[in-house]
C-alpha cells in the first residue's frame, strides 16, 4: 500500500489513537491488573472495539483509517508486552517537560494527575534495558492486523494505517556499552514489526515525540543534541531499511496536550532531522496556537521531491471544533508551499494516546473534529483544483 495521495483531491487522515469503549477499558484495566479473564471474550471485544473504530472514521470522512489503537494501554507502553530485555523501574524518576514544569509548576502538578499518563487506567513506568532486547510480539501484533484486516474489509477507504513506536521512546540504556549500540538493538527488534505491518500491506506510521522533546530537554546542550537526535534518525533508518520509504509515515509532535507549552522547540529546529527518515509522509503539530504560524519555514525548507506533508489541521488539545473554512485555509496555505499533491489532512496528535476513562477531548467531539476535517478538505480542494 502506498502513501494514499490522490491527484484530484486533499485526502483525510489522523495520527492514530481513538478513546476505548468504557467496557473496553474496563477489561483492559482488569487484564492489566492479573485478573482472570475470558481471553476469548477479551479478543471479542477488542475486534468488535476496532471494527467499530473503524466504522466510525469512515462515516465521519477519514480516508485513510486506522485501529484507533484500540489493544494497547498506550502509544509507547505497549511496548512492555513486546519486546524482552527491559525491566520496569517504578523509582526512577520521570524529567520529561522539565522547563514546562519549572515555569508553571501548579498548573501542571495539577494537570498531570489527572491528564495524560496520569489518567491513564494503567501507571506508565519508565522502563531500563537491562539485558539483550529482542521482540517477543509476534502473537500480539499478528492479532492487532488480523483485526485491522477485517474491519477495514468492511468499509470505504483509500489507505490503512497502523502505527509503531520509534526506537528512541522505549526506555532507557543500563545494559549496551553506548546509547548509539542500545538504540541500533532497540530498532532491530522493533523491525520486525516495522516489516510486518507493510508487509500486512498497511503504511508504517512511526510514532515519535521524543524527537521534539529532545530539543526542548535542558539537560542538553545543543551540540549534545545534534548528536543524539542524529542517533536518533540514524537508528529508525536502519531498522527500516528495506522497507520502501513511500509505505511509511512518520509522526512527531510535542508530548504535552493542554498546557501553556511556552518552552517547545519550533520546527525549525526539528525539520532537518524530521526530513531525514526514510519516510514518505510527515505529520506535525500545524493547528494549535503555538504552532500554526509554522506553515511560514516550507517558505524556505524544501520537501524532497516524491514527499509528502501532513500537518495537523485539527488539534487534540481542544475540545472546541474547527471550523471547515479555518481548516480549508490551513490547507490552502501548505499546498501553496509544498504542492497540492503533497499535502494529506491530518491531526496534531492521538485523540487518546494513553487507554483512559477520561480523554481530554470527548469523544463525541473527537468525530464532530472528524467530520469538520472531511469538509475543511472538500472546501480545501475546490479552491485547489479549480
Amino acid at each position: 500500500m502506498r502513501l494514499g495521495r490522490s491527484a484530484e483531491r486533499i485526502l483525510t487522515t489522523h495520527v492514530g489513537s481513538l478513546p476505548r469503549p468504557k467496557d473496553l477499558l474496563d477489561l483492559m484495566k482488569a487484564k492489566l491488573a492479573g485478573a482472570a479473564l475470558d481471553d476469548e471474550a477479551y479478543e471479542r471485544r477488542v475486534r468488535g472495539a476496532v471494527a467499530e473504530a473503524v466504522t466510525r472514521q469512515a462515516e465521519t470522512g477519514i480516508d485513510i483509517v486506522t485501529d484507533g489503537e484500540q489493544s494497547k494501554p498506550g502509544f509507547f507502553t505497549y511496548v512492555t508486552e513486546r519486546l524482552d530485555g527491559f525491566e520496569p523501574c517504578p523509582d526512577k524518576p520521570r524529567t520529561s517537560f522539565g522547563l514546562e514544569r519549572a515555569a508553571f509548576p501548579e498548573y501542571y502538578e495539577q494537570y498531570f494527575k489527572q491528564a495524560m499518563t496520569g489518567g491513564a487506567i494503567a501507571p506508565v513506568v519508565p522502563l531500563l534495558c537491562t539485558g539483550p532486547v529482542s521482540y517477543r510480539g509476534q502473537a500480539a501484533l499478528e492479532r492487532d492486523i488480523d483485526n485491522l484486516k477485517a474491519a477495514a474489509a468492511g468499509v470505504a477507504h483509500q489507505a490503512v494505517f497502523m502505527p509503531a513506536v520509534a526506537p528512541s521512546g522505549v526506555g532507557a540504556n543500563a545494559y549496551y556499552r553506548t546509547q548509539e549500540e542500545f538504540l541500533h538493538a532497540v530498532g532491530a527488534a522493533l523491525r520486525v514489526e516495522y516489516r510486518a505491518i507493510v508487509d500486512a500491506g498497511f503504511l508504517l506510521q512511526i510514532d515519535d515525540p521524543f524527537l521534539t522533546d529532545l530539543f526542548g530537554d535542558p539537560a542538553y546542550d545543543d551540540a549534545q543534541r545534534r548528536r543524539e537526535a542524529s542517533l536518533y534518525v540514524e537508528a529508525l533508518n536502519v531498522a527500516l531499511a528495506g522497507i520502501p520509504p513511500e509505505t511509511v509515515r512518520y509522526h512527531t509532535c510535542y508530548g504535552i496536550n493542554e498546557g501553556p507549552r511556552i518552552h517547545e522547540a519550533p520546527l525549525a529546529d526539528v525539520a532537518d532531522y524530521m526530513l531525514a527518515v526514510n519516510a514518505g509522509a510527515y505529520s506535525f503539530e500545524a493547528a494549535n496556537p503555538r504552532h500554526e504560524h509554522e506553515y511560514h519555514l516550507w517558505e524556505t525548507v524544501k520537501l524532497p521531491d516524491g514527499k509528502a506533508l501532513i500537518p495537523g489541521v485539527i488539534t487534540h488539545a481542544s475540545n472546541i471544533v474547527e471550523h471547515p473554512e479555518w481548516i480549508a485555509e490551513r490547507l490552502v496555505r501548505y499546498a501553496e508551499r509544498v504542492g497540492r499533491d503533497n499535502v494529506i489532512a491530518g491531526a496534531d496528535c492521538g485523540f487518546s494516546s494513553q487507554a483512559t476513562y477520561h480523554t481530554e477531548v470527548h469523544p463525541t467531539v473527537v468525530w464532530a473534529k472528524f467530520e469538520a476535517l472531511r469538509d475543511g478538505a472538500r472546501l480545501a480542494t475546490r479552491q485547489l483544483w479549480r
